[in-house]
């Protein structure tokens, strides 16, 4: 038989055999899971939610609003490309009100030029060509479509257009809504109304508004207006950096003393069983089998404590309905207490494995 699943399967007897060490391991391995993820997996998991609704606003996002004669144009997207820490831009032109070609005197919506150098944000079912459009979910109620097809009117006398798909708009589009948009060459130079950028990173924002500032070369810088997310940027890592900072704090508190006490817990057991280990040694067992029955023995108990420990406050948080830090915290916690085990394991094992074979066999 394999000499591992020997060694395995003589650590569980031993775990066995001592049943109340083993379940003071287990108890305080699963307690301390059980209040890491009760105390700072709620914390994290309230970070998480207050993030993601700080990012739903946009903390990534630079608006550029130019008015009519600013003297910028969709060649700026070129210039922009050299900028780096950009996700996404793009360009739109003067809104033009438009209506259902079907009948006349109905709800009017916007519908703008769009140049972008990367339209799969949209989710476009097929390629653009001249004279479609896209529009939104919202634009197509208000036109009164029933599915995204259909004949559009300019009412300023522009040439009809058709509705050949759906838009899907990512939240820092919101404000064009409702939306339809005719996709551009970037061959086809146009006047610009609208852009927006999409840094890579919140903490990127602040110096990106700069760069872009240096490449829009308009006409009248008095016609242009720029508002970015870094004030919601900076709320947002100051909100990252504080709770994790405190989370940390706790988490490193917590498994401090737990692995003080299994340290404590472990060595107890060696020490009630120095005549057994004696008698291992004296019948031709090595320091290190020794070392590797302790530490296996305290590693599992540590893995089922974990693993029962991070169910139960799982389960518990889904009860009381609040949010759940994720799997990645969760990951993290149990990896964390097995190690504990094992760490806590190491030194009491070491004094184990090094006593002397005949003093060990005199213990009463």
């Amino acid at each position: 038989m394999n000499r591992s699943w020997l060694i395995l399967r003589e650590a569980i007897a031993s775990a066995r055999s001592a049943p109340i060490t083993s379940l003071a391991v287990f108890i305080m391995v699963a307690g301390m899971c059980v209040g890491v993820m009760l105390t700072t997996g709620r914390t994290v998991a309230a970070q998480q939610s207050v993030i993601a609704t700080l990012d739903a606003a946009g903390t990534r996002s630079i608006v550029v609003r130019a008015e009519s004669g600013a003297g910028v144009d969709s060649t700026v997207i070129a210039r922009i490309r050299n900028i780096a820490g950009i996700e996404w831009t793009g360009a739109f032109g003067p809104a033009s009100d438009v209506e259902n070609a079907a009948f006349s005197g109905g709800t009017r919506v916007p519908v703008r030029d769009i140049w972008t150098e990367d339209p799969s944000i949209f989710d476009l079912q097929s390629t653009p060509v001249e004279d479609s459009v896209w529009a939104s979910d919202k634009a197509l109620s208000e036109l009164g479509f029933q599915a995204p097809t259909g004949g559009i009117n300019s009412v300023s006398g522009e040439p009809s257009r058709s509705i050949v798909g759906r838009l899907e708009l990512p939240d820092y589009l919101n404000f064009l809504e409702p939306a339809v948009f005719h996709p551009r060459a970037p061959s086809a130079i146009g006047e610009i109304a609208v852009l927006v950028i999409v840094v890579d990173d919140p903490s990127l924002v602040g110096a990106v508004s700069v760069a872009v500032q240096s490449v829009l070369a308009p006409d009248d810088i008095t016609k242009i207006a720029i508002s970015s997310s870094e004030s919601l940027a900076r709320l947002r890592s100051s909100i990252q950096g504080d709770l994790a900072t405190s989370g940390r704090g706790l988490v490193l508190g917590v498994l401090g003393l737990t692995g003080l006490l299994l340290a404590i817990v472990v060595y107890g057991m060696v020490a009630l069983r120095r005549k057994d280990f004696g008698r291992r040694r004296a019948l031709g067992a090595s320091q290190k089998l020794i070392v590797a029955l302790v530490t296996l023995q305290s590693t599992l108990l540590a893995l089922v404590g974990s693993i029962v420990g991070l169910s139960g406050a799982t389960v518990a948080l889904i009860i009381m309905r609040d949010p759940l830090p994720g799997w990645a915290f969760t990951l993290a916690i149990g990896i964390l207490a097995t190690a504990i085990g094992v760490v806590s394991s190491l030194i009491p094992a070491g004094l184990a494995a090094r006593r002397e074979p005949i003093n060990e066999l005199r213990v009463p």
